[in-house]
This record gives C-alpha cells, sequence and structure tokens, in this order.
C-alpha cells in the first residue's frame, strides 16, 4: 500500500509587498507623514528627508523598481509552469496594500502568497508587514488569505547575487589599492535597541554578512576583514539605536589605516532612496573628505538568481516536499515566526 502524500496546498496569486515611495512632489510630505505616524519623530527630521526627495523631482526610484520585480518574477513564474498573476502593494503609499487585496477579491482570488521586500527579521521588516497584510484582509472582509512566505535572509538566491556584486566592486579597484586590503563594510537600516533585543535581526544581519564574505576572494595575506555598521536612523535622540553609523565608521577605519572601502548595503534588496543619499551621497561624501576610496557593490534587485529565489520559494508552498534550502548552518527559517518574535515596539 503507497505511504500517504500530503496534500498540496492550493493558492491562486502572489503579491509582492513593499515599502512605497512617492512619484512626485506633491506626494512626498504625504507620504512621510504614512510613514512616521504614531511615531516621535523630530520635524527637523522630516524636512531633512523630504528635501532628499526633492531634489530628485520628488520622485523615488522604489515603485519602478518593485514595476521591474514583479514582472520579473511573473516571467520567472510563467517559465517555471506556476502560471499564477502576481500582484502589488504597498505599506506606504500607492498601490496601497488595502487596495491591492481589494482588487484581488474582485478578480476572484481566494488564497494567495506573499513576498516582502525584506530579507531580515525585525518588527517593521517582518511582523508590522503580517500586521499590514492582517489589515488589508479584515478590510475586505476577510478574503482573500493571505499567507506571508519566509524570510530568506540566508537563502543561496539572497547570499549569491550580493556576493557577485561584492566581488564586481572589488575587481573595480585597481591592483595598488587592492593592496591595501579594502575593507568590506556592511550596512543595514538602523532601528531601535529595544525594538533589535526582541528580534532576530543583527544576528541574521551578521550570520548574512560572513555568509557573503565568505564567498570573496581574499585579499593578498589575509581574508577581507567586514564590519556591520547601520543608517538612515529616524528617531529622537534621546532613544538609542543601532550603531555605529556609516558614516562614523568610515571615519574610525580611516583613524586606523583603512584606505579602501567594498559598502555593501546588506540590509537592501534594491536601489532605493536610502541606498542612494545614505550610501551613494553621504558615505561617498564623507570617504572622499578622506581621501578614501569607496566601492558601493549593488543589491539584488531583479538579479536572475534573486527572482529564481522568490519562484522557489513559492514553490516550497505550493509543495511541500520541495527542498528548502539554506546558505548558512541556521537552515531555512519556518514559515510561521515565533509568537514572541518580533514584538510591537
Amino acid at each position: 500500500m503507497p505511504p500517504p502524500t500530503t496534500p498540496t496546498p492550493v493558492f491562486d496569486a502572489v503579491v509582492v509587498v513593499s515599502f512605497g515611495g512617492p512619484e512626485g512632489p506633491e506626494e512626498v510630505v504625504p507620504f512621510l507623514r504614512n510613514v512616521t505616524r504614531g511615531r516621535s519623530v523630530p520635524t527637523r527630521r522630516l524636512e531633512e528627508v523630504a528635501e532628499h526627495y526633492l531634489q530628485r523631482g520628488g520622485r523615488s526610484p522604489i515603485n519602478d523598481q518593485n514595476r521591474a520585480l514583479a514582472a520579473a518574477l511573473q516571467s520567472a513564474l510563467h517559465s517555471d509552469g506556476t502560471d499564477l498573476p502576481v500582484y502589488w502593494g504597498n505599506r506606504n503609499w500607492h498601490p496601497l496594500l488595502a487596495d491591492t487585496v481589494a482588487s484581488m477579491r474582485a478578480d476572484g482570488v481566494r488564497r494567495a502568497l506573499a513576498f516582502v521586500t525584506s530579507a531580515f527579521g525585525s518588527y517593521p521588516g517582518c511582523r508590522q508587514y503580517r500586521e499590514d497584510i492582517a489589515r488589508a484582509i479584515a478590510g475586505c472582509n476577510g478574503t482573500p488569505e493571505i499567507h506571508k512566505l519566509r524570510l530568506y535572509w540566508d537563502h543561496p538566491g539572497f547570499i549569491e547575487p550580493m556576493a557577485e556584486g561584492v566581488r564586481a566592486a572589488l575587481s573595480r579597484l585597481d591592483s595598488a589599492a587592492a593592496s591595501r586590503s579594502p575593507r568590506l563594510v556592511f550596512s543595514a537600516h538602523s532601528i531601535p535597541t529595544a525594538m533589535a533585543a526582541g528580534a532576530p535581526y543583527e544576528r541574521q544581519l551578521r550570520e548574512a554578512a560572513s555568509l557573503i564574505a565568505e564567498r570573496v576572494p581574499p585579499g593578498p595575506g589575509d581574508p577581507l576583514r567586514w564590519d556591520l555598521v547601520y543608517q538612515s536612523r529616524s528617531g529622537p535622540p534621546q532613544v538609542p539605536w543601532l550603531e555605529p553609523d556609516v558614516v562614523d565608521h568610515l571615519e574610525v577605519l580611516h583613524r586606523a589605516g583603512v584606505g579602501d572601502v567594498i559598502l555593501v548595503p546588506l540590509g537592501f534588496v534594491s536601489d532605493h532612496m536610502e541606498v542612494i543619499h545614505d550610501l551613494d551621497e553621504e558615505a561617498a561624501r564623507a570617504a572622499a573628505a578622506l581621501d578614501m576610496r569607496l566601492v558601493r557593490s549593488p543589491t539584488a534587485g531583479t538579479h536572475p538568481a534573486f527572482v529564481n529565489m522568490i519562484v522557489e520559494l513559492i514553490r516550497e508552498r505550493l509543495d511541500p516536499n520541495t527542498p528548502r534550502r539554506a546558505a548558512g548552518a541556521s537552515g531555512a527559517w519556518p514559515d510561521d515566526c515565533a509568537a514572541s518574535c518580533c514584538p510591537r515596539p
């Protein structure tokens, strides 16, 4: 008698869930108000961030990047023979997730999978997105049912494209610069230390950085050293956030005699505003003032391996017998986080 088989879950759509961003000057302030609602963010900080957008015509690149990702995912699913429609909804700006879920319901979607553009576990990067999804479903009388795909911070489909980008950045340094053993500096969005205490965020970032560094050829003599830094702090100054800040750390490295840096936007999956402003402008300007050579490696974006990783995560949920890959010793993250993980601050 054949062994019993596990029933194959039935899903009929995929939704890409992301942060969102303004696409015109008139949208900048309303967008930032959405982002900071319920938080004690100083007015001066909001004005500073608004100026970052307005200097670029008031348009964030993140929506276009998510359009490209959704299109690439739709194509990859078709090639894989998994013809699920791909939707897209944001937390903070149009297309808002609530509107997207309403469209899915109108289209007859009953059970969907959600891919969130955040690889690491934290309240804003994981649990808050689960809350966003639950709120959007509740606004549609409980349908469609939506299940978030697992965290992918240590999946080879994320680690390998990041390592490839670091290797390309390393090759951009000439032989004279490379002989000075460039430092790898991995950057991620800072969060309050109290929030980090209840999340696996720092541990996951460190393991991902180690996995990427292992895949980069060592410099002359010793393997390349690496550091983890943070950026984009936005809270009140009296509240402690994760440190060191990327610009402050560049000054420390300069005093230690480090002349060349490869800056890796580890905590981000696309080159959106925080990457462009905080790294390509502020960090690059600080490095130039210190006479340091700085090369920034790319994010995963629409790298084929990253897109195929999303297909693989979807396939895991369509067929529970699909092997779950992970590059690190920790193994694949579970589909459902523990109830105590990443509590609301």
